[in-house]
């Protein structure tokens, strides 16, 4: 990772294995209480304490609440990417049931995993929304490729179409897994992996 310019507010990289187990921490701690408090609800002055550091050493690296933020969500964001990889990099068969259970489950997992991904990328305005597009955006990129990769006769637009609709999908799996206190929630989650697998066979075959 390199340097940074912090007058635009951003992160500023350490340089050392100490600053970067430091860093480590301090988005362990912002982690933490993004999820229990929300974006707007967290502060900086409880994360430093939460992390076991003085503010200042907070600011050094973070000079705002935003660039940490945004620093985290990077990271959730990679971590997302990498088992995107994951998943294209198995032989492409065509097997829409398969595809489908493996979407399905991704991103419900992945929010299991690492809560605080959802909490900032749902903080709405309080975040740059160029930023939430741009993840977006590398979502459905990733997901287009791996579509194509199982069906070789889509073309781009196709396959860009299919996974907008299928990341729709995906995130109706991850409400329905989270959602509080839902009735019939397994049923409710098979009807909706059959509707994908139904959608993903209709892709597929072109």
């Amino acid at each position: 990772m390199s340097s940074q310019n912090t007058s635009a507010g951003r992160m500023r990289a350490p340089q050392r294995q100490r600053g970067r187990e430091r860093v480590a921490a301090l988005l362990a701690a912002a982690d933490a209480c993004f999820v229990e408090k929300g974006y707007d609800g967290a502060t900086m002055t409880e994360i430093a304490a939460r992390a076991g550091a003085a503010i200042g050493s907070l600011y050094q690296f973070f000079p705002t609440k935003e660039a940490l933020a945004l620093a985290l969500l990077d990271d959730h964001a990679e971590a997302l990417y990498a088992r995107m990889d994951e998943l294209a990099a198995q032989p492409a068969d065509g097997d829409a049931a398969r595809l489908a259970a493996q979407l399905s489950s991704l991103l419900v997992e992945f929010r299991r995993s690492r809560p605080a991904f959802v909490a900032l990328a749902d903080a709405g305005g309080s975040l740059p929304p160029t930023h939430a597009r741009k993840i977006r955006h590398e979502l459905r990129s990733r997901l287009a490729a791996l579509l194509r990769a199982h069906a070789p006769q889509l073309d781009e637009a196709a396959a860009r179409t299919a996974a907008v609709v299928t990341l729709q999908w995906m995130k109706a799996a991850v409400a329905l897994a989270f959602e509080p206190a839902l009735r019939d929630r397994e049923a409710a989650l098979e009807q909706l992996g059959l509707a994908l697998r139904l959608y993903l066979d209709a892709v597929l075959k072109g």
